[in-house]
């Protein structure tokens, strides 16, 4: 018989797992609350308490569970940011690996970071604006000062025109797109003197969302991701 139509073995932790994973999916576990005792769950599945730990282990590895110890495991609330950074090693890993991916990456920055310019420049409040406009004193005060402190100011600035949409997941995503970017280039960075490029460029997109110009917003923010793209910047 074709090893391809054999039913493979799963181990009882597996099975533990689905179950407690569907209980979790319908409700009868909400975020907040906790598990059943180890001892409470090996009655409910009959297994022992290796198999009821690697279950629990595995979802607290998803982000759906914590655990303390001494203390029976705890639903959490999911969250985009939670989600995606439990793929944080596998997407470093798919960076290191291929530079096609790290191409896509860009791109897919890019596309984001336009989307999301657009709309707060229809969105921003005052509050929002005046934000940015700290974020962007604070990265200019870094200039010709700390490298480091420049880039996270750089990076701040970005994560706040996220923020500004609205939309946790937006702003998730791009937190974690700036994320890998930073640690892949870590070693890449050379700023050579263009750091005041960059603050012209934060003010100009800046100067648009504060007109709440959707089309310049959008203009400035391309052209920005562009230069930086071409000189591996992270900006």
């Amino acid at each position: 018989m074709s090893d391809a139509l054999k039913i493979p073995r799963r181990k009882l932790a597996d099975e533990v797992f689905d179950r407690l994973y569907a209980k979790l999916l319908n409700g009868e576990y909400a975020p907040g609350e906790s598990l059943p005792s180890e001892r409470e769950l090996m009655e409910l599945f009959g297994v022992g308490r290796p198999a009821i730990r690697e279950a629990t282990q595995a979802l607290e590895r998803l982000g759906l569970v914590s655990i303390q110890h001494g203390q029976r495991p705890k639903v959490i609330m999911p969250t985009a940011s939670g989600m995606l950074s439990q793929i944080e090693l596998t997407a470093m890993h798919m960076l290191s690996s291929s530079p096609q991916s790290l191409e896509h990456l860009k791109e897919a920055r890019a596309f984001f970071e336009v989307g999301m310019v657009a709309r707060a420049a229809r969105v921003a409040s005052d509050a929002d604006i005046a934000r940015l406009e700290a974020l962007l004193e604070k990265q200019r005060a870094e200039l010709n000062r700390d490298a480091g402190a420049f880039i996270k100011a750089d990076m701040a600035f970005h994560a706040a025109i996220a923020d500004i949409t609205g939309n946790p997941i937006f702003a998730a995503v791009s937190q974690a797109m700036l994320d890998w970017l930073a640690n892949f280039h870590a070693s890449l960075l050379h700023w050579k003197g263009n750091e005041h490029v960059t603050l012209e460029e934060h003010e100009r997109i800046l100067a648009a969302i504060r007109a709440h110009d959707e089309a310049l917003a959008i203009s400035e923010m391309r052209d920005h991701l562009d230069r930086a793209r071409r000189l591996y910047y992270l900006t």
